[in-house]
């Protein structure tokens, strides 16, 4: 098994290699893979070195599997050559995953949709990977009618710059801007740019790929995504209308049986969901279960998941599990 990490020195990068480590996945040879200006740049990896290759050498090599996380255009251009060359493309950008020729994957969902003939397999938006893993197993039971979410982002899902911008604002340092305004202290409601509609791409990621993965574009959706100064987690607001009834023991009895689900709901002792605490987990956090007493068949949820594992780098990884497990690759 010959794998390749594509965009190996960039933050999803660096948190993919770890997942690697932690769930022992199998390899007999590594190709640490970059950008020209991270070519020759070493990396070590359980107590070895690598040495940063470029695309086009990686390429030659013919990995089995190549996982992307280098940014849509690098995606875009680099993907069909790899998987013309027999490796099948792991892809962590927004490129592929409303291309209908694609399948947009949570292994947990929906991985049963994938074949030998999937070369170039799409890995969904963070904050939609966190939202269809607590929705799923409750639209296959009640229907869901109508999606309503308001998204509290990580500065890491902007990556390294943005980190550097909060770090240089608490040290009050004047240095490069990954955003329009200061995050130290704010929220700001504007995540990836502005589309004509006058939502942003990140809602309307949250929009499409939603209505993707559930493989039901019925679904009504509509989202508000605001970036806040927190590391490790985006959390949901969600607000969900149903076709039919629920109860709300049912719901919660459900959702603590769900795979990579975890429920944290216990307002008694003030248990629920935070980024503090979902940091380097690979699970989904739900909590703040109840009805809408407002509307019929509405049920109101808080979800917070690591945006860099399960909203990245996992479910990557997870998806190339599957397809060893099922002997796919």
């Amino acid at each position: 098994m010959k794998v390749a990490v594509v965009g190996a020195t960039g933050m999803v990068g660096e948190v993919m290699l770890k997942v690697l480590e932690e769930r022992n996945f199998p390899f007999t040879e590594l190709l640490l893979v970059a950008s020209e200006r991270s070519v020759g740049k070493e990396i070590t990896f359980k107590n070895k070195t690598y040495k940063v290759i470029g695309l086009a050498d990686a390429v030659s090599k013919k990995p089995d599997v190549a996982f992307f996380s280098a940014g849509g255009e690098t995606s875009l251009e680099w993907a069909p050559k790899f998987a013309e060359a027999g490796t099948t493309v792991i892809d962590n950008s927004s490129a592929w995953r409303m291309d209908a020729s694609k399948k947009l994957i949570v292994p947990e969902i929906n991985a049963d949709q994938l074949t030998k003939e999937d070369k170039i397999i799409a890995n969904p938006n963070c904050s939609t990977t966190q939202l269809v893993m607590v929705l799923a197993p409750l639209h296959k039971k009640y229907n869901i009618k109508r999606i309503v979410v308001s998204t509290y982002q990580s500065i890491t899902g902007t990556g390294l710059k943005a980190v550097k911008q909060l770090e240089n604002e608490l040290a009050g340092v004047q240095g490069e801007m990954a955003y329009p305004y200061p995050i130290h202290k704010n929220a700001i409601p504007h995540c990836d740019v502005f589309e004509e509609n006058g939502y942003t791409k990140e809602e309307m990621k949250l929009v499409r790929e939603t209505q993707k993965i559930l493989d039901d574009r019925s679904i009504a959706v509509t989202a508000t995504a605001v970036r806040i100064p927190t590391e490790g987690g985006h959390s949901e607001a969600v607000n969900v209308e149903f076709e039919k009834d629920f109860d709300i023991t049912e719901v919660r009895q459900l959702l603590s049986k769900t795979s990579g689900v975890v429920v944290q709901d216990n307002t008694d002792v003030n248990t629920y969901p935070m980024p503090i605490y979902a940091n380097g987990k690979d699970d989904v956090f739900v909590g703040r279960i109840r009805r809408d007493a407002s509307q019929p068949n509405s049920l109101n949820l808080w979800i917070v998941s690591d945006n860099l594992r399960k909203g990245a780098a996992t479910n990557t990884i997870q998806i190339a599990e599957y397809l060893i497990d099922k002997n796919l690759l």
